[in-house]
């Protein structure tokens, strides 16, 4: 029987200690503070790299892997098994051209039939949920079919939140304008973001002050997942209290079975800035 590898990248924020006890292979994206660039988990950790944004005069910018980066690691693995099927799952085309450095990257190879690449549609650990069950899939002896048949079930049923806490970052990164920025600011408006069919950005809501937009947040769980139980991702740019004051308001309305934490990346720390939180909730049948 072949044996199933799980690739994926560093924007799915998949802790070390996962990525190592699944046998998941990451490739990560780098960020360059000036000339300097690091890659995004190994080079650089989230701690040390919200400490370097926040003392930044300049935004930080980020780049994808390149296709060899990715090409390196599919021969690698298939050099230590030639029946190896891999699948590789990255941070939605909508984002960012990983997925299209992947697909390149397969296409360089002699022999493509191995490779079957994802686009996530997602971002965070709406990556890494999909990355993370298909990963345990493989190493219960799945089939690559199998595998992959786990893909839509995880897109779909998890939401997902995303609340910004300074519009600071979005307008540095030139994705609102400068009086945008300037008024929400003096306003305290935090905006509530997330990710359509297509893995594109939306506003969902716009409201003032921390607490409100919380608030709201659980009002729009409960109008998605109408108080089913629910397992808790809270994934925060350096922003630890934020992401427990958020937990503390779900089960107050929620009855969840599981709750993690963990920390934005620095290549998506860098585009939505300190204090923002992911919220992803999904349903336990």
């Amino acid at each position: 029987m072949s044996k199933v590898r799980v690739v994926t990248d560093s924007t799915a924020d998949i802790p070390a200690e996962t990525r190592e006890s699944l046998g998941i292979e990451m490739v990560p994206l780098k960020v360059h503070f000036g000339e300097e660039a690091y890659r995004d988990y190994l080079d650089i950790m989230p701690a040390e790299f919200y400490g370097k944004l926040r003392e930044a005069k300049e935004l930080p910018t980020t780049s994808q892997p390149s296709p060899v980066d990715f090409l390196n690691v599919y021969k690698r693995l298939l050099e230590e098994d030639p029946e190896t099927e891999i699948i590789s799952v990255h941070l939605s085309s909508s984002l960012s051209g990983t997925y299209q450095s992947a697909v390149l990257a397969k296409s360089l190879l002699e022999d493509q039939s191995n490779i079957t690449i994802v686009d996530s549609k997602s971002a965070s650990y709406g990556i890494g949920i999909i990355v993370e069950e298909m990963a345990k899939a493989a190493r219960d002896g799945k089939s690559k079919e199998e595998c992959l048949a786990l893909y839509e079930p995880l897109r779909q049923e998890p939401r997902l939140y995303f609340l910004v806490d300074t519009l600071e970052y979005l307008h540095k990164g030139g994705r609102i304008g400068r009086a945008s920025a300037l008024v929400g600011s003096l306003l305290q408006v935090k905006p509530i973001l997330s990710l359509d069919e297509t893995g594109t950005i939306y506003s969902v809501d716009k409201v003032r002050g921390q607490r409100k937009a919380l608030a709201r947040i659980v009002d729009l769980f409960e109008q998605d997942l109408k108080g089913k139980s629910i397992q808790l991702t809270i994934v925060h740019a350096d922003a630890r209290e934020i992401a427990e004051l958020a937990s503390e308001l779900i089960k107050e309305r929620f009855d969840v079975t599981d709750t993690r934490y963990a920390m934005l990346g620095p290549v998506i720390g860098t585009h939505v800035g300190p204090g923002t939180i992911g919220i992803f909730a999904v349903p336990v049948s």
